[in-house]
């Protein structure tokens, strides 16, 4: 397919004849300085010949490399680049004429002035075109005052971003850089730092901040706190995948995950487009949190048939509309099943024969796995996983991955222990099918997932308070959704058999503090939603521990994900378990249940 060129019309002449004036006029200018602004009356007639040679070349050189296909008024690097190139190209072929007609005494020093002088010209007339309607669509622009938030190299992203707006009329920066302050970016000053924010606001008639800070940064945070004060509405711009999402536009409000997320994570594209392109990939609990999001960015790579197996049949539903709208190009298929019910699952999976499968199936609220559900939780977390690793062995997949949780490490509750006993029984099962790769990963809490904090101090701010926190020193890890799902795919992609993989779950963070960013998130004030202490409940721990450290963790090729030293299980765990759960029964002792557990799991201290 050929460059599309502006078609011959008056209006796209009128710029190249305006043009031609200006290289005419740089090739007086360049015999002018060349003689010392007194051209000798010889040399005149050299000049007229030379120019009859160089208006053509120029002319063919800024129409041929499509200079007049950009709007002036909106001229930037990638167009002063390309007329550099044209400028450039009109002095080669200028030169190449002026040699072919033997042009007599023709002074050399004039080809090397000429595309100089040319060059300062189209480029002033365009730098000041678009200076001109800057001035003039910022005295006309009727947008609300905006501030933003973060450094200068910061800000000119955003302002990029930002123009050609009507909504916004960015008036001011804040910087968190003390070096900056005093400054300015594009005549917009520099009012402070973070901790002026209130003050900058009300000085500028303000109401509103657009954060470009990266996401998790400190500089959001503390705008937060800082906006809470003066009463501002926190805006941030979409990341690039949003940009693709029907229906997002422009600025939005800050939410928990900007926050608390992180920098995106590099993902070996080629490597997982290389697994999952035209094959099949089976997802258990493809309904939950993690896996839907496991699901939705193992579509993207181009999978072939994706296999979803939940138990709840509406978040099957929800699942299978999902996909049917963003990718309708895969074939979805979307099974009812429980990951309890082997013989169930082994059907499904001889069926389609898949190539990789994430095993996300899992029981996961502490407390109430601790009181009088605790069967349930060895049921589906370890007999489950049982049943999904010896599944994925016998359709010979290339591939099994666990998702586990960072509960696993010291547990002191029984889900804690139970997925625990699940990494064991998975390295058994690694060793029983070497042809397939059966990796875990643990990572902690997940923002917005079902069943965490977040949905549920959201619910109680709704309320009006109070939002309950079981202790002021209780810390957590947490990630985005889409960051704990691509970062499982990674180490499904990089994981050796029978590994454990860890992944860098950033800084803790306290849920109080979590509690309080959303209460202001909201709008609102502890006063107005107060936070209330409850202490801890069964099984609950201060600190969650990831193992993520030189003595107990090994680097990987990868900075987010690190590999667990343990020992691996000879697949004692698994007949073991089996044979217990048949024996017990559908009520088993608490007690008895604790104790057998920690025979298994010795670390497994309950609380």
């Amino acid at each position: 397919m050929g460059v599309v060129r502006p078609k011959l019309s008056f209006s796209a002449l009128l710029p190249l004849a305006l043009d031609l004036l200006l290289v005419l006029l740089a090739w007086w200018a360049a015999f002018w300085l060349r003689f010392n602004l007194d051209i000798p009356d010889e040399y005149l007639r050299v000049a007229l010949h030379g120019a009859v040679l160089a208006l053509p070349a120029h002319a063919a050189a800024l129409w041929g490399l499509g200079v007049y296909r950009q709007v002036w008024r909106h001229t930037g690097l990638p167009e002063l680049r390309r007329l550099v190139g044209a400028v450039l190209l009109g002095a080669v072929l200028t030169a190449a004429l002026i040699f072919m007609a033997r042009v007599a005494d023709f002074p050399r020093s004039v080809l090397l002035l000429h595309p100089l002088l040319a060059l300062l010209l189209l480029g002033a007339a365009r730098v000041g075109q678009r200076l001109y309607f800057e001035r003039h669509e910022g005295a006309a622009r009727t947008g609300r005052p905006l501030l933003v938030v973060g450094t200068l190299n910061e800000a000119a992203a955003a302002l990029r971003a930002l123009k050609g707006s009507s909504q916004w009329r960015v008036v001011g920066i804040v910087s968190p850089l003390a070096a900056e302050q005093g400054r300015s970016l594009q005549n917009l000053p520099v009012l402070g730092d973070l901790s002026a924010l209130p003050q900058a606001c009300r000085a500028m008639g303000v109401r509103t901040a657009l954060v470009a800070s990266l996401p998790g940064s400190a500089a959001r945070r503390d705008a937060l706190l800082q906006s809470v004060e003066g009463g501002l509405t926190l805006l941030t711009l979409p990341q690039p995948d949003d940009w693709l999402s029907a229906g997002t536009e422009g600025p939005r409000k800050v939410q928990l995950e900007d926050l608390l997320g992180r920098a995106p994570v590099q993902l070996d594209v080629r490597g997982l487009s290389e697994l999952f392109a035209g094959q099949t990939v089976l997802v258990t609990g493809a309904g939950g949190s993690i896996g839907a999001e496991l699901c939705r960015q193992i579509a993207r790579f181009g999978v072939a048939r994706l296999v979803c197996v939940d138990m709840s049949e509406i978040a099957i539903y929800q699942l299978e509309q999902e996909l049917r709208a963003t990718h309708p190009q895969m074939q979805g298929l979307y099974y009812t099943a429980n990951v309890r019910e082997y013989e169930r699952l082994r059907a499904i999976a001889a069926q389609h024969r898949p190539a990789v499968v994430f095993h996300a199936a899992a029981y996961k609220h502490v407390p109430l796995m601790e009181d009088g559900n605790e069967v349930e939780a060895l049921r589906t977390n370890v007999l489950g996983t049982l049943h999904a690793a010896r599944v994925a062995g016998e359709v010979g997949a290339a591939r099994f991955v666990l998702v586990s949780t960072d509960k696993a490490v010291n547990p002191t509750s029984v889900m804690g222990a139970s997925k625990r006993l699940a990494e064991r029984v998975l390295q058994g099962v690694a060793a029983q099918w070497p042809g397939t790769q059966c990796v875990a990963v643990r990572f902690g809490n997940v923002l917005g997932s079902s069943g965490s904090v977040v949905p549920l101090f959201a619910a109680q701010i709704a309320r009006g308070g109070p939002v309950t926190v079981t202790h002021p020193e209780m810390v957590r890890y947490f990630m985005t959704i889409p960051e704990a799902a691509q970062l499982v795919l990674q180490a499904g992609l990089m994981g050796r058999s029978g590994q454990i993989y860890v992944l860098d779950m950033g800084e803790p963070v306290k849920i109080v503090e979590l509690a309080r960013m959303m209460i202001r998130l909201s709008g609102q004030t502890e006063d107005a939603v107060p936070i209330a202490f409850t202490g801890l409940r069964p099984g609950e721990k201060l600190y969650e521990e990831l193992l993520a450290d030189d003595e107990t963790t090994e680097p990987t090729p990868h900075p987010k994900l690190r590999v667990a030293k343990l020992g691996a299980d000879g697949g004692l765990a698994a007949q073991v378990v089996e044979q217990w759960l048949q024996q017990a029964g559908p009520a088993p002792d608490a007690a008895a249940l604790r104790a057998w557990l920690q025979t298994l799991v010795p670390e497994y201290r309950p609380r």
